[in-house]
């Protein structure tokens, strides 16, 4: 007998967004056996309607979809608020799935895929979204970066930043770690909470989390690369 998952968040509204009926309807039906409020959409622009009509928690968007494809999707919804979004693909060229990382998705499956992996990423996505419980760690502070993990609230010289739910808690990590190098995999295992994956998402994330700490991201001093291990957070380059 199929084990069914608890939501993250009881009650959470997911938008499905995918114009194969079929695909749609397995992964509504997983979710809504989970215990998830779902709402489904064929195209961009009904997926942007029902968003506007009930507001989701979080959503799964097909990037192929007819007319307006899920990365424009993706960039309406985020210009209306925020919102947790796991980008399907149909395509495992891996410049489909840098694109959906780069206009903000949190995380990408790619076609075929199991229904019950779906539903483990909503949960750890809006786990990581909305904690259960304030971390005993309270506010994070360095090189002019505020972080206060109940809130979810990151500034950087007062002036707060707009990231995604992924790059958050990238940042909170490497604040939490300073100075010293953390591997690819192990920010794939405390940031993603996965023990798997394509640790390019990584190197996107890390690349977009630049854009918005670094004075100049082309020329990184905060995240540093570490060659051939990953990434080293250091504070006192901002006061050299």
């Amino acid at each position: 007998m199929e084990q069914q998952q608890s939501p993250a968040k009881p009650g959470a509204r997911v938008l499905v967004v995918d114009d194969d009926p079929t695909v749609a309807e397995v992964v509504s039906g997983y979710l809504d056996r989970a215990g998830y409020v779902v709402d489904r959409a064929g195209d961009g622009p009904d997926a942007l309607t029902r968003a506007a009509d009930h507001w989701p928690d979080l959503v799964v968007l097909d990037l192929m979809l007819p007319g307006m494809d899920g990365l424009e999707v993706c960039r309406r919804m985020r210009g209306r608020g925020p919102v947790p979004v796991i980008m399907l693909t149909a395509r495992g060229d891996e410049d489909d799935r840098i694109l959906g990382l780069e206009v903000g998705a949190d995380d990408y499956v790619t076609k075929p895929f199991s229904p019950r992996e779906l539903v483990l990423r909503v949960e750890s996505v809006l786990r990581r979204a909305r904690p259960a419980a304030p971390p005993v760690s309270g506010v994070l502070r360095a090189a002019g970066l505020q972080v206060a993990p109940a809130a979810r609230r990151a500034t950087k010289h007062g002036t707060e930043l707009a990231l995604t739910v992924r790059e958050f808690d990238l940042l909170a990590f490497l604040l939490r770690n300073p100075g010293r190098a953390c591997t690819r995999e192990e920010l794939m295992r405390e940031v993603w909470g996965w023990d798997f994956g394509d640790l390019s998402t990584v190197t996107v994330h890390v690349r977009r989390l630049r854009g918005k700490v670094e004075d100049d991201p082309a020329r990184p001093r905060l995240i540093q690369t570490v060659w051939g291990v990953g990434y080293r957070f250091d504070p006192a380059a901002e006061g050299e």
